[in-house]
This record gives structure tokens, sequence and C-alpha cells, in this order.
């Protein structure tokens, strides 16, 4: 069945008007399919036998094809300004109109080759393309200078004729044609508001005109019915589609759209599908039962509001699907509506968002679809919890009147508790899902890390103990240990379960400042908990001192003697550290007390060491003392403030 094309210039605002029988709804479990090799749509046609569709980019000089879920399976390139496209009624070859190329281009479907080419003369522009009783027919043209020809696909060798129209065509005329009803083809002069519609007999190779009616101009779209026998149009700039019979033009029905109507297709069985200019973002599909006293079945795929152009409305080839371009002007997007006859159906779920622990709320929703559902019609929840992961039912519900329903339900678990509510469907409805979460409170549990605050020599090994409270099920914690300093990594140090006293231990090797953290995941009734200890460690600090002669207990400590000719040396090991420095400080002994006479910071080489040398002329019989020190903050902060001891020298003649 032929599924054609119309463009307009008519960019016409749609004015809304309001039908509860029009009320849009998402669809449901239907799929999207980004189109990234076009820059736009402006046709598509839908091959059965190849399970393929042909989608026009005018723009893009090109023909992307896919499959028809909208999956990439090649590209028609080098149709500059592609127009019209056209499938054979074996579904064999596809027609392309060629702007740009004055030409009409023949593709096997199968292998997506060119087979043939027809030029139409030059700056003829042929645009549209309709296949009839064996010949090509074809609008061609600009404006006032259009009209009508002919590719003679009967002859040994096709000829072109043009000139055919009978009629002073405003732009090239839209074309459409059908087998089961053959010598009759379809011309809409579609750009103009006195634009008419007109009938040819095509019998005799022929074209004389057998009807002509002048209904409004400006046509979007159009679709002929199953038979061939009457047209279904889009627009003019009115509120609905209107049917045709093509023997008299006479009006047969008018489908209602809300909006000015952009693209229309019909099923084999004679099911119409339309798109409109939505502005208001409420619904941009409409699907019209054959049974005229039902409602329209209305979906919202896309919130594009501007007007499609084009024909991208199409049914597949057995019409069990409807397939929709959307965001033409953007990256064209390839909508499937699996089950396009079906009223979708919509389900909202609302909870409290928060809630105490096994304390009643209740849930709250509405399931709403163009045909409505009766009341006590069941719908079915489940809770998912932290007891029940997987979910757990909680039976059927039934929807009161208005498609609403309400529950009560009382969480025995804490943590986010999701209610999800699912309608099956049936012949006439979609299935429908929808959740909401609400946060039910947990109970705060006891968790403490002991000797936050301490000190520790450097190397030490600490014993940190977590204590864990009363709590549900859970009795697991966690205790990292994270040394201060970017190269040390926070480090799970003891994961398990608590005894019976609640307690879990590890013993830490100490030689950096660090933050301890104990950790509760928390279960379904106490909320997760952590708890920090930070404890400081010193470094190790040796001072040896060298060139003394001897060394010798006096004046309470051991002193180091020196020549006065020796300038001692002062080495200092701490634990190396990048940056890290150490503080040498000088004191003489003098009235009674040790005051300090030099001090200064000395870079550690890479191994920790720092080896100063003392010179001057010291005076001799005098005391001194020297000590090397870790200040954190001078070159680093990885350890707490250690003082060194003190080492004593004299120095002799």
């Amino acid at each position: 069945m032929r599924r054609r094309t119309l463009t307009t210039a008519a960019t016409a605002l749609a004015v809304l008007i309001s039908s509860a029988a029009l009320a849009a709804v998402p669809a449901a479990a239907d799929s999207v399919q980004p189109v990234e090799a076009l820059e736009d749509a402006t046709d598509m046609v839908v091959d059965g036998a190849h399970q393929r569709v042909f989608i026009a980019d005018r723009y893009g000089d090109r023909i992307a094809v896919t499959d028809t879920k909208g999956a990439p399976i090649g590209t028609l390139t080098g149709l500059p300004q592609v127009g019209d496209l056209e499938l054979s009624p074996d579904s064999g070859t596809l027609y392309v109109a060629v702007r740009g190329a004055d030409k009409i281009v023949a593709f096997d479907t199968a292998t997506l080759t060119q087979t043939a080419e027809y030029p139409t003369g030059d700056q003829t522009i042929p645009s549209q393309v309709a296949y009839a009783d064996g010949r090509l027919w074809f609008g061609y043209g600009d404006q006032w200078d259009s009209g009508l020809g002919v590719v003679d696909l009967t002859a040994e060798t096709p000829t072109v004729t043009l000139d055919l129209a009978g009629h002073n065509f405003s732009s090239p005329p839209e074309l459409y044609a059908d087998p089961d009803n053959p010598g009759t083809l379809l011309a809409l002069d579609a750009h103009i508001s006195s634009g008419p519609i007109l009938v040819y007999d095509i019998s005799s190779g022929t074209p004389v005109i057998s009807a002509s009616a002048e209904k409004g101009g400006f046509y979007h779209d159009a679709a002929l019915t199953p038979d061939g026998l009457n047209v279904i149009v889009a627009g003019p700039g009115t509120r609905a589609l209107t049917e045709y019979r093509l023997s008299d033009l006479e009006q047969v029905r008018t489908y209602p759209v809300p909006s000015e109507p952009e693209t229309v297709s019909v099923a084999p069985d004679g099911t119409v599908a339309a798109t409109v200019l939505d502005t208001d973002n409420v619904g941009d599909t409409y699907v019209f039962p054959t049974d005229p006293s039902l409602p329209v079945n209305v979906r919202n795929l896309s919130n594009e509001w501007m007007p499609w152009g084009g024909h991208t409305t199409n049914w597949s080839a057995d019409g069990s699907k409807l397939f929709v371009i959307t965001d033409t002007y953007y990256t064209p997007q390839f909508r499937v509506v699996d089950e396009p006859r079906k009223y979708a159906a919509t389900l909202k779920v609302t909870a409290p968002t928060t809630a105490p622990r096994a304390q009643s709320l209740t849930v709250t929703g509405t399931l709403t679809t163009g045909l409505a559902l009766p009341s006590g019609t069941p719908v079915t929840v489940t809770r998912t919890d932290m007891e029940s992961p997987d979910g757990k039912s909680l039976g059927t519900k039934s929807l009161g009147t208005g498609g609403k329903f309400s529950f009560t339900d009382t969480p025995p678990a804490g943590g986010k508790v999701t209610y999800r509510v699912t309608y099956q469907g049936d012949a006439a409805h979609t299935s429908a899902t929808a959740s909401d979460t609400v946060e039910v409170s947990r109970a705060k549990p006891t968790l403490t890390l002991n000797n936050n605050g301490k000190v520790y020599s450097y190397g030490a090994d600490v014993k940190f103990t977590a204590h864990l409270g009363t709590t549900y099920k859970n009795r697991k914690v966690e205790i990292w240990a994270n040394p201060f300093g970017a190269d040390k990594p926070n480090k799970l140090v003891r994961s398990g379960t608590v005894d019976s006293n609640g307690n879990l231990s590890v013993v830490v090797d100490l030689k950096r400042k660090t933050t301890l953290t104990a950790k509760f995941a928390g279960d379904a009734r106490y909320q997760p908990r952590s708890v920090t200890s930070t404890v400081g460690a010193k470094v190790s600090i040796s001072t040896v001192l060298s060139g003394h002669y001897k060394t010798n207990y006096t004046w309470g400590h051991t002193y180091h003697w020196f020549r006065v000719s020796k300038d001692p040396v002062v080495t200092a090991t701490l634990p190396p550290y990048g940056g890290r420095t150490q503080k040498l400080q000088i004191q003489l002994y003098s009235g009674g007390v040790w005051q300090t006479t030099y001090a200064e910071y000395f870079k550690l080489d890479s191994t920790g060491r720092s080896a100063v040398q003392l010179t001057g002329t010291p005076p001799t019989g005098y005391r001194f003392r020297v000590r090397n020190s870790y200040i954190s903050g001078s070159g680093d902060s990885v350890n707490t403030t250690t003082y060194g001891t003190w080492k004593y020298f004299t120095f002799t003649s």
C-alpha cells in the first residue's frame, strides 16, 4: 500500500481545543532510536518485503536505510536535494526524485545498488513521484512553472513526457496512486489556498481529469485508503483530517484533532494515524479506530512542537506497528509504537515523602487512558525494601471512580521503600507501570571508636576497638585506616562481625598521624553510621656527634669532648618524607640555666639524614648541648611534633 509524502511551506499556528477524549498519555513499551546519519527527515517509506525503512534527507543529499527498529543498515548518498520516495508494488525497487540532478533514480531494495536513472530534462527539478500502471508519474518544476510528467517504463526504452497536467499548478503536484484502484492518479495542488485536489483517469496512458475540487489548499500530507478509492488529507489549518471519495471528491468522514494536522498514514485495515502541531506538548500522535464511535487514542512521543514537514508517519507493512519520525530538525528520532491500536495507559503513584517505620501509610494513584477502564479493574502492588530487595507482592488493588486507587501499608523495614504498581493491560489497553519511593525512618545505632586524640611513639602497635550497640540483623563493622599524606591511601584494615560484647578490634602499626573510621552499613531498622578517631604518631630521631676525642660522664650527663681545633659534626636521622626538615638547636649553660644560642631548620636528604658541621672558635671550659627535632608543619605535617634527646659536649684546648 502506498504511503506518500506531502510537503508544505505553510506553518500556521495551531489552536488547541479541549476534549476529554483527546487527553494525551505517554506511550507504553515503545522504542526510540536516533537516526544519526540524518540532518533532517522529509519522507519515509516502509519496505515490508525486506523489513527496511527508507528515510529521505533533503538537506543532507542522502537516504538513510534502517531496519524496522531504526537500527542503521546503510546510506544512499549522492542525491542532491533528494525529494519524494516511492516503492514499486513488489517492493523490489525504490524510486527517488532527485531535484538537484533533474532525474529519477531507481535502487534495488535488497542490494541497495542503483539499477537505473531517468533524466527528466534540464531544470525540470522533479520532486514528487508515484508508480501507477507500469509508469512513473512525477511532479516537477518550481512554483507556477510546474507540471505533471511521466516515465513510461512499459516501453522498450523508457521515455519521458512532460506537460501532461491539464491544470496550472502553483507548485509541483503531490501524487498518489494505488494498485487496488488501477487507472487512477491523484494530484494535490498543495501550496496555495485555492489549490484543488484533482483525480486523473490514466487508463489510456494520457491523464484526463475526472474530478476536481478546491478543499482549502495548503495540504500538509495525504494517504489513500487501503482500497485506493478514498484519500485522507491532513490540512489545511483546520483541526481535522478529512476523508474524500476519489470518484467525486465528496467528503466521507472527518477525524478531529486539537491542532493543525501534519502527517497521516492509513494501515491495511483502515486504521488512521496522524501527527499534529502540538504547541502545548500534550499529545502529538493520534490513532483513530475504524469504529467512529470509539475515542481517539493519543500519545505524546516527543517534546518537539514544530511542524514535522514531509511524510514522516508510516505503518509497518502488516499494520501491526506504527513508525513515527520526530525531532526532524535536530537529530531525527525513529520511534516505534508497538501496540498502536491499544489505548495507552498511564499510571501515576504518589506515596509520602517520609514515613515512620512500622506505622501505617497511604499510597494513592490514578490509572488513565483514552478508553476509560471500569471500576474494579485490578492493579498489582509490589513493595521493595531492604528486607525484600527482589520485591514482595502486596496483592491486587482495585480501581475506583475515575481510575483512582489507594491502599495502606505498614512498612516493616526502614530506608528507601518503593511501591511499584502494575496494570497488566488487556485487549484494548497497553500495560503500564509506575512507582514512588518513601524514605522510612530508622533508629540511630550506638557506634564508638577509642583512642581519639592520643599520641603514640613512632612504630607503636596500637589496638583500636569499635563498639556497636543494639541493631536489628546486621552486626558487621568495618575499620578503615587513613594515614596522613597523599601517598598513603585509605585502607580497610578489619572487617567482621562484632563479638558478643559488640566489639571489633584491630592492631595498627602507627608511623604517621592516622584517622581511623569505624563504619556500620545499617540494616532494615537501624541507619548507617560512621565514627572517627584521629591519633598522632611521633617520629624516631637519632642524633649522633662525631669528631670528639673522648666521652665522659660528668655533670649528670655523658659529655663528648672536642678539641677547639676540631669542628663537631651533628648527624640527624629521621624517617624520610618528601620536603621533610629537622630543627637543630644549640644551648649554652650559663648563669645556672641553659640558654639557646642557635636554632635552624635543615632539609633531610632522601634517606632522612642531615649532617651539620659546627664551625667557629668556641670557648673552652663551657658546657654545650644540641638536639634535633621534628616540628609538624615546618616541612610536612604527617607526623606529630617530636623533640629528640639532648647530646652534651664541651671543648678543650
